[in-house]
């Protein structure tokens, strides 16, 4: 194999993968739309089996729009529980809560008055 054989092997591994990647979009975004009957979502699918390049090109023109405002939707509620799942792990308390635990700890003889009083101030700096 000469060096243009190569050049044309590596540009049509990139179309195929290119291609690929818009084909799994599109089925994702078919499974996502809830908008759209269980009919209309097996008639892209047949379409996008039977002429696959010309229904990819016509579904990402007719519904492009809409399928950004998708991606973008599910992109804003996995973050929104990404961020929920971070606040509730980490545990996140107000002063007063912080303070409440100290004192817990002091009237359980865990502490020190000395340390209670780290921990307040601490706690009032947060």
């Amino acid at each position: 194999m000469n060096f243009w054989q190569w050049v044309w092997i590596l540009l049509w591994w990139f179309l195929f993968f290119a291609y690929l990647v818009i084909l799994f979009q599109i089925l994702s975004d078919l499974f996502r739309d809830s908008t759209l009957s269980g009919w209309w979502k097996a008639v892209w699918i047949v379409f996008l089996i039977v002429f696959p390049f010309l229904t990819a090109l016509v579904y990402v023109v007719s519904r492009g729009k809409s399928m950004a405002e998708r991606q973008e939707a599910a992109v804003r509620r996995a973050r929104s529980e990404t961020d929920s799942y971070i606040r509730e792990v980490a545990g996140t308390k107000s002063a007063a809560e912080h303070i409440a635990d100290a004192k817990a700890l002091l009237d359980s003889g865990a502490i020190n008055e000395d340390e209670f009083a780290l921990l307040k101030a601490k706690a009032l700096a947060a």
